[in-house]
């Protein structure tokens, strides 16, 4: 019986590496790379600087990648960013940064469950029953298959993931199999003008935005066997594989569409796959959607189960939160996470906390990174499998880069992110103080 806690608050060792790449892929591959090409098009006109910009986004990517993976492999745990920044700067930064991670994911997931809705109307399916409540069913659906277990929650991953590189691949062979775009059909080579500052930026937030999700592997450090092995190894795999795939994307679209053409378009992919495989094209690429965004939906279910466990695990949640299925999923923090989204998605506040929560996301990739630097600092000896390479470079590029997108944010829309990083300083401070007032009264923490 004396072992009974232990095995209680013990998540299953069972991940592979196979998952690994899997949760990469699917964290990161979903409706982005259909749209953002048109938006890159329209910003900066030439095919050779859509190309660059693409490879400066990937490298950007790896060198903020960096700090995730020498972290995850050091403190191997399901809390991800709260683990990270707790070891670092104290129990007050890591719990503000683990309800921020967790706020974050639970809206992610509410809102990706609406766009499944969404792109489900698109096909003519149940249309006569609202987003709303479709995304609610959504969210049960993948509770639900993520209620059975690790295994099965991985396997789900796995083939989610290998369905949407096989879907893009397939794109790329058929647009590539296509006769190449003519530039007079569709008015000049470019969009004129010079390309500024300005215009870069933009392309680089929205291809970045496009790449986003390759951290989703650090919340699995604690299930993956030998995560020092598995982590650098799933993350190189993954970044470099869809990275590749979104090169091939973007010169397939290239092949039989011009700048002009893309800029012009809401959805590129969509248009290029009308030439393609004509009026079923979209038809595809809608399908596409469905599939690509419900494999975000399912691993962003299954990480919001994993940092309310490490949360609850920690004291900072209900202790009811920290149990394990024999199965391997902690139950009460799935239910607990998913009970959130559908609110959420139900209620349609949704979509303002995901505002709310855009810049404090960013703001946790930046603590992420600063956690690195501390903990070189007061733990030296701290075994590392996997150690920032050229340290401290990629770390200070890492931090200047997300400051300056947390800096467009909050310009662009500071009403959402400074309400942000209000209810997470509320939160901290709350946090912070309910145990000084029983203290001073005299009343058990």
């Amino acid at each position: 019986m004396a072992d009974l806690p232990k095995q209680r608050r013990s998540l299953l060792r069972i991940l592979g590496l196979v998952f690994g790449v899997a949760a990469v892929v699917g964290g990161m591959v979903g409706q982005g790379i259909l749209r953002t090409p048109g938006i890159i098009a329209g910003a900066v006109h030439s095919p050779e600087l859509i190309i660059s910009l693409w490879l400066v986004g990937a490298a950007l990517l790896a060198v903020s990648a960096f700090a995730y993976v020498e972290l995850g492999t050091a403190i191997p745990c399901a809390g991800g960013p709260y683990d990270f920044a707790r070891r670092a700067f104290g129990p007050v930064i890591g719990v503000i940064t683990g309800w921020a991670a967790w706020l974050v994911i639970v809206t992610v997931a509410a809102f990706l469950a609406i766009v499944v809705a969404e792109f489900l109307h698109r096909l003519g399916i149940v249309t006569d029953i609202s987003a709303s409540l479709i995304a609610v069913v959504v969210l049960a659906m993948f509770g639900a298959l993520n209620w059975t277990g690790t295994r099965v929650s991985g396997d789900s991953q796995i083939a989610f993931s290998a369905f949407k590189g096989a879907a893009l691949i397939a794109l790329v062979v058929l647009l590539f199999a296509q006769p190449a775009a003519s530039p007079s059909a569709a008015g000049p080579a470019n969009l004129g003008g010079v390309v500024g500052i300005a215009a870069i930026a933009t392309a680089l937030r929205a291809i970045m935005n496009t790449y986003d999700g390759w951290q989703d592997v650090v919340y699995f450090s604690e299930e993956l066997r030998d995560p020092g092995r598995t982590l650098p190894r799933a993350v190189a795999v993954g970044v470099g594989s869809v990275v590749l795939l979104y090169l091939l994307v973007n010169f397939a679209l290239l092949h039989v569409l011009t700048p002009v053409q893309m800029a012009a378009s809401e959805l590129p992919a969509a248009d290029a796959a009308e030439i393609a495989l004509g009026a079923t094209g979209g038809f595809a690429l809608t399908i596409f959607g469905v599939i690509s965004v419900a494999a975000i939906a399912n691993v962003t279910i299954m990480k919001s189960a994993r940092i309310a466990f490490a949360l609850a695990r920690a004291g900072h949640l209900p202790s009811a939160l920290d149990q394990v299925a024999p199965t391997g999923t902690p139950r009460a923090a799935l239910a607990v996470s998913v009970t959130l989204a559908a609110a959420f998605a139900a209620t349609g506040t949704y979509d303002t906390v995901v505002a709310m929560n855009v810049a404090v996301g960013v703001a946790v990739v930046i603590v992420v990174n600063l956690a690195v630097v501390r903990l070189r600092q007061i733990a030296p000896d701290m075994d590392r499998p996997f150690r920032t390479p050229f340290y401290p470079y990629p770390i200070i590029i890492a931090v200047a880069v997300n400051l300056a997108l947390l800096t467009a944010l909050i310009i662009e829309d500071p009403m959402h992110s400074l309400a942000g990083f209000a209810l997470i300083g509320v939160l901290g401070f709350g946090y912070w103080a309910v145990p000084l007032v029983r203290r001073r009264r005299g009343l058990p923490t």
